[in-house]
């Protein structure tokens, strides 16, 4: 018995220390933690800021407009651009928002904001930065349709700039199109800069159009090139709408075989 009271003097410790171990494991596993994070959470709360809720609405409404000031940004940087591609033609273009465009005809048609009422009309030629988009195919008061090149239905007189070979190009339902030469054997190369020809009959000469991707000369019944468009039609959110006159040229050829 002496023994045994020796033995408890010097390890009751110990043993004190193991029993609440073991016991606050086992109450931590009963109750899932959830009681530590509740001590842990009343030693702590008077380290912690506790927000109030008309701060919170404060931070949120902050969020909100720097988001809004972003986006008017944005929409800033997209409108000097196009002002500035605007004020560099001769012609006095239309600048119209792209309100619409479908989704099964992305690269077909899109809608502009602007209409007869703005002075848009059937045929005119949109631009943006890049070179050609398409032609206004319909025009109601105040929106208008466009047909755009990269429609397999469209098809645009064109050119290769280096070598002045001309052909006919037609869309292919993205951001490519497909040129077909009239000569046999035509002049052109990987990298050649497209656009629009003298004998277009809808668009004036030397658009911007794209370049040249790739060249089948063994195509039948005419060579071929994949031309890669330049405007980005696909991001596009305003363009420069404006009327043009019948090529000089092609009017000229039109009088002597008259």
């Amino acid at each position: 018995m002496d023994t045994l009271r020796r033995w408890w003097d010097r390890n009751w410790l110990q043993v004190a220390l193991i029993g609440l171990v073991i016991s606050t494991a086992w109450f931590a596993r009963q109750t899932q933690g959830g009681s530590l994070f509740e001590v842990y959470q009343l030693f702590t709360r008077p380290f912690q800021s506790n927000p109030s809720k008309q701060e919170l609405l404060t931070n949120a409404k902050v969020v909100e407009m720097e988001a809004k000031l972003q986006q008017v940004e944005k929409e800033n940087q997209k409108l000097r651009e196009l002002l500035g591609y605007v004020s560099q033609n001769k012609e006095k273009p239309i600048a119209a928002p792209i309100v619409g465009r479908s989704a099964d005809h992305w690269w077909q048609q899109i809608t502009l904001g602007r209409g007869s009422k703005d002075g848009i009309k059937e045929d005119f030629v949109v631009t943006a930065p890049g070179g050609l988009v398409g032609r206004v195919s319909n025009v109601t008061d105040r929106t208008s349709r466009v047909l755009l090149i990269s429609d397999p239905t469209s098809r645009v007189g064109v050119t290769i700039n280096r070598s002045r070979f001309m052909g006919i190009m037609r869309g292919k339902s993205g951001n490519k199109a497909v040129m077909q030469f009239f000569e046999r054997v035509p002049d052109v190369r990987r990298g050649d800069v497209v656009t629009t020809s003298s004998a277009s009959k809808y668009f004036p000469s030397g658009l911007p159009v794209g370049r040249v991707e790739s060249v089948n000369l063994s195509q039948s019944p005419a060579p071929e090139a994949v031309i890669v468009l330049s405007a980005p039609t696909s991001v596009l959110e305003w363009v420069a709408v404006y009327p043009v006159e019948e090529n000089s040229d092609l009017k000229a050829d039109q009088a002597k075989s008259k």
